[in-house]
């Protein structure tokens, strides 16, 4: 059987020893990961029962209560989230030892658990198809989550890798740019400004916008250049999400701020139009943020370089200003 970490309790003179097995942190790491005893089956290929079974021998072996059932969804305690970062590292760390031993054999399978923030979800899909044709026997699962929730699950070894813009000062974290993220002004193809030249800021003053929710990077992209501009805009929506915002801007609620990733579906189609504002587009990074771990798994390293080398021709998108027949297009490089 699988043994790792040992527990040593102290009871006033007399120490006992108790193992924890591998399995059972794998089981308890999906079940906490998912907030359900019945995800975590799912995950483990197991039953509800048999997961239970092992929380319950979990907790006896530990002397601590794990989870709290008696809420919905199910919440992990204080001592099950002391477990769980520790059960994380472990898991980690074994992860790098089957790496090695793998590699030693010639092998290359394994799994990748790859976070992103939303924009980049509409291109990363092809990055992961280009890098399963090299290596077949990579599992990737993507994670579509906002900045401040990916840096907190790289963090805790709940994703390997993450692909979002450059993050705030984090020492634990390192970010590596791999190409550019342009971001625009869009309208419904019948917007009054569509089809207007050099336009200024003032120009849209009095117009209405939809806004992305609070917290989202995006919105705040913009309220820092509406703040710049010293602009006070009409936010006539406010909406979660790049699906939810694209579809009011197609439906005439107004003028938005959005990634190009975002909208090359519509823009190709004539549902949206890309309003020809000085100064725009607007250019951030993408980057690959990981760990400073001293010891990096074979899969995250070859995924993590396939990124930083290929990347950015998975990245380029078309950002055009139309006026009347006139199309110009700029290319989005690395």
């Amino acid at each position: 059987m699988e043994r790792t970490i040992v527990r040593v309790e102290q009871r006033t003179r007399e120490v006992t020893v108790k193992e924890l097995t591998l399995r059972g942190l794998r089981i308890f790491e999906a079940a906490a990961s998912s907030a359900s005893f019945s995800h975590g089956a799912e995950v483990m290929g197991m039953t509800k029962s048999a997961v239970s079974q092992q929380i319950r021998q979990l907790e006896e072996e530990t002397g601590a209560r794990l989870f709290d059932t008696m809420v919905r969804p199910i919440q992990v305690t204080d001592a099950g989230r002391e477990l769980l970062r520790h059960a994380r590292i472990i898991l980690a760390q074994v992860a790098v030892a089957s790496d090695a031993m793998k590699s030693l054999r010639g092998q290359f399978s394994g799994r990748l658990t790859l976070g992103v923030v939303q924009p980049a979800n509409y291109f990363v899909p092809y990055i992961m198809t280009a890098f399963k044709r090299l290596f077949p026997d990579v599992h990737i699962r993507m994670v579509i989550e906002k900045r401040d929730t990916l840096l907190t699950m790289l963090a805790d070894h709940s994703i390997d890798l993450a692909i979002g813009g450059y993050p705030t000062m984090q020492p634990e974290v390192e970010a590596q740019v791999f190409a550019r993220h342009p971001h625009c002004l869009i309208v419904s193809p019948d917007h009054p400004l569509r089809g207007r030249y050099q336009l200024t800021w003032n120009d849209l003053r009095h117009e209405a916008f939809v806004f992305r929710e609070q917290g989202s990077a995006t919105r705040k992209f913009l309220e820092h250049l509406l703040q710049v501009q010293g602009l006070h805009v009409d936010i006539n929506m406010e909406l979660e999400g790049c699906e939810a915002v694209k579809q009011a801007v197609m439906a005439g609620m107004g003028i938005s701020f959005m990634s190009a990733h975002a909208i090359q579906t519509e823009l190709l189609a004539g549902k949206v139009a890309i309003l020809d504002l000085a100064d725009m587009p607007k250019w951030i990074d993408w980057c690959i943020w990981s760990r400073r771990d001293t010891d990096v798994p074979t899969i995250r390293a070859a995924f993590q370089n396939f990124v930083l080398t290929e990347g950015a021709r998975f990245t380029t998108c078309q950002i055009s200003s139309v006026s009347g027949c006139e199309i110009t297009e700029l290319r989005a490089a690395a």
